[in-house]
């Protein structure tokens, strides 16, 4: 990444973090800043979720290890990230009307993950997400193994998980991810 590329990313970032101190409570950004400032690999994941729509923000820190994490918080599923099935198995599965890709495989290429059903959750305790769009989550393996997988989204005021066969696509659904830096 070019150094323009990263000074223009970290101010993208700090506005946002200023702008929703609520879902960063008792984390500064000078400390986010100086932490993504010595992982590049972190910077290309973050403008990746940047460029496909993904508004990411600090939503959590791991007191622990001292890890950041980050978490798509636009209102909808990712613009750059809908319309596609949930995984290369799904993708390989269809005969005809494929979609241009999986979830899960447009993850791995960022380097980010799926956000799990935990991770949904605490996100929409944040705000109020995905209330006309759908995101795909992490599926555990017993469930793709039947060839299903999972989907929330907010309605009516609640957080909602479904499934849904893992091939399917629809042009309101994407995914949201998560990176741990």
């Amino acid at each position: 990444m070019k150094k323009e590329e990263q000074d223009k990313l970290l101010r993208t970032l700090a506005a946002r973090f200023a702008a929703n101190m609520a879902r960063h409570r008792g984390m500064a950004w000078p400390d986010v800043q100086a932490r993504l400032e010595r992982s590049p690999a972190a910077l290309r994941s973050l403008q990746a979720m940047e460029a496909t729509g993904g508004e990411p923000d600090v939503v959590g820190l791991d007191k622990g290890g001292g890890t950041y994490t980050f978490v798509d918080c636009s209102a909808e599923s990712p613009a750059g990230r809908r319309s596609l099935c949930y995984d290369r198995a799904a993708l390989d599965s269809r005969k005809e009307q494929k979609p241009a890709g999986s979830a899960a495989e447009m993850a791995a290429g960022m380097a980010i993950d799926l956000l799990s059903e935990d991770q949904y959750r605490e996100l929409q305790k944040l705000g109020e997400f995905d209330a006309k769009t759908s995101s795909w989550i992490s599926t555990p393996a017993d469930i793709r193994k039947l060839g299903g997988a999972l989907f929330c989204d907010r309605r009516f005021g609640k957080v909602f998980v479904y499934h849904n066969g893992a091939q399917s696509y629809y042009a309101a659904r994407g995914f949201r991810g998560a990176l741990q830096v």
